[in-house]
């Protein structure tokens, strides 16, 4: 993979499950609708795909049939990060050998470390590998955030360190990252309504839970900036926003699994303890969301 294709909407997939088991068949089966629905990628084993509910060969799995399912086609992400350095090691390793063409991994959650901490955790796990790797900054679910200064030390220790998932409210920090580290620091987008306003500030693609649902119109986000079509971009971001704001109505992937079985997408909206799908009344308040934005056959495209 080209550096440059790394870009465009990357959606963190979903993991189906059925019975408790991971429904391997139908995870194939939403990678062909993805790229059929014009997603630049995939995000394998993200937030929205449950991990923590994995276990680390399910993990592994998950990779392995991304990568073979794509068959170069997209670029395929492999998100490889835990609390544990031996279990991120584990995933890393895994993932290069198999071929991912990139590496997102998130800060170390519930340890709390100190950024010197964080930076030689992060030259450790890649150490050993060659290919682009990316951080997860997700502290709303980690508990630590990653200042200016650890980002430009790995900048300056690892040569393949590349970019960032920045799932914060923070939109000048994406102006900050990039005077600091250069224009091609690659930015991902990871809070769904700040999709548009963060890419017309300079990041490089979207990694939005809502591509599981609406995989055209998020990658019309992306392109419509690459375009330079500023209204068009307002147009998908306006037609988006409820529906962005409706992955939050309940603790992710909650509600993306409820309205993906409502459309059909897929046929049950299961998880894993202690995550448990949408109540009644979530399911009539999701519904109606759905129902506003015409079942998404109205979104611009």
């Amino acid at each position: 993979m080209e550096l440059g294709e790394l870009k465009g909407s990357i959606p963190p997939l979903i993991t189906p499950f059925r019975n408790g088991e991971v429904d391997f068949e139908a995870y194939a089966a939403l990678i062909e609708t993805q790229i059929e629905g014009g997603s630049h990628g995939l995000l394998i084993n993200g937030t929205t795909a449950e991990p923590a509910s994995l276990t680390v060969a399910e993990r592994n799995q998950l990779v392995d049939l991304a990568i073979d399912v794509t068959k170069g086609r997209v670029p395929v992400v492999a998100a490889t990060g835990s609390q544990s350095l031996a279990e991120t090691k584990v995933l890393t390793d895994h993932a290069v050998a198999g071929g991912a063409d990139a590496l997102l991994i998130v800060t170390p959650y519930y340890t709390r470390p100190p950024q010197r901490g964080l930076v030689e955790y992060y030259l450790e796990v890649t150490a050993d590998h060659d290919i682009p790797w990316m951080i997860y900054h997700i502290p709303g679910r980690t508990a630590v955030s990653v200042t200016i200064d650890t980002l430009v030390a790995l900048r300056e220790r690892s040569v393949n360190f590349v970019g960032m998932k920045h799932a914060v409210n923070d939109l000048g920090f994406v102006s900050l990252c990039l005077a600091e580290l250069g224009d091609d620091f690659r930015i991902f987008v990871g809070l769904e309504d700040l999709s548009f306003p963060m890419m017309a500030a300079g990041a490089v693609g979207l990694m939005n839970a809502v591509g599981n649902l609406a995989p055209g119109p998020v990658a019309s986000i992306c392109e419509a900036v690459w375009d330079n079509d500023l209204e068009r971009g307002r147009r998908l971001h306006a037609a988006l926003f409820e529906i962005n704001q409706a992955v939050f109505f309940d603790t992710n992937p909650i509600p993306m699994k409820y309205m993906m079985r409502k459309l059909g997408i897929i046929e049950t909206n299961e998880h894993r303890l202690p995550m448990v799908p949408a109540t009644a009344e979530l399911e009539r308040r999701l519904d109606a969301v759905l129902e506003r934005a015409g079942l998404l056959t109205a979104l611009p495209g």
